[in-house]
């Protein structure tokens, strides 16, 4: 099966590049095409895009919803592949993929760790070896048949924050989701620039305030009164 990657953008000028070439140096034939899909950067994002030979779509709404539903619609293969800007995939992606699907999965993640040596970020990449709901997330990086994707409705574009959350929330109710047991690295900058403490509630806050059903844009204020 082919596999069309997505990845939603916002002045990431200083990733896109090492993404894009990571992507290239370890891609295979079943990589059908890359598709770069920005919420309105006001940097080098899609220029360092396009040098890098991704196809660039330009989103009219900023929301990391919008834009993988957006990139979504375009895409032309049989799988979508959801990948964040700061963060590469395992080296055998692809391979990994093809895998899970032909053994009957319709979707499913990767482990993930941070690109620091800090114990506590350690401890924190340990927990995304399980299927709870609170340890998913985009760093994950998630694949999934296209028909299924369809078939689910997309991503909620009212989720303006935790998109993927309820988006997995809803696909376990009908499919597995397994996280599979291959690694990603992720950065660690969130942490940098804000702390380890902060962060972690942050994270906390807005999760169980999700789990309660409190409207997204309040969720997003929120999170962005914790964190720079």
């Amino acid at each position: 099966m082919n596999v069309s990657i997505i990845i939603p953008t916002l002045n990431e000028a200083s990733n896109i590049a090492r993404l894009l070439e990571y992507i290239r140096q370890n891609a295979g034939p079943q990589l059908l095409e890359v598709l770069l899909v920005d919420g309105g950067s006001t940097d080098d994002t899609v220029a360092i895009a396009q040098i890098k030979g991704a196809q660039v779509i330009h989103c009219p709404t900023r929301s990391r919803a919008a834009q993988m539903n957006l990139g979504a619609k375009h895409a032309r293969g049989e799988v979508l592949y959801f990948i964040h800007a700061d963060t590469l995939p395992p080296q055998n992606f692809l391979e990994a993929i093809h895998t899970a699907l032909a053994n009957g999965l319709c979707m499913g993640c990767f482990r993930y760790r941070f690109d620091s040596s800090s114990w506590l970020l350690k401890c924190n990449a340990w927990f995304t070896r399980f299927n709870f709901l609170w340890c998913q997330g985009g760093d994950k990086t998630f694949f999934i048949l296209t028909d299924t994707f369809t078939e689910l409705g997309g991503y909620d574009e009212k989720y303006v924050i935790m998109e993927e959350y309820d988006f997995i929330r809803r696909a376990r109710k009908k499919y597995l989701m397994p996280t599979l047991p291959h690694t990603a690295i992720v950065s660690a900058r969130k942490y940098q620039q804000n702390s380890w403490l902060r962060v972690q509630l942050a994270n906390l806050l807005v999760f169980n305030l999700f789990r309660v059903g409190l409207e997204p844009i309040r969720l997003k204020k929120i999170y962005k009164q914790i964190l720079n």
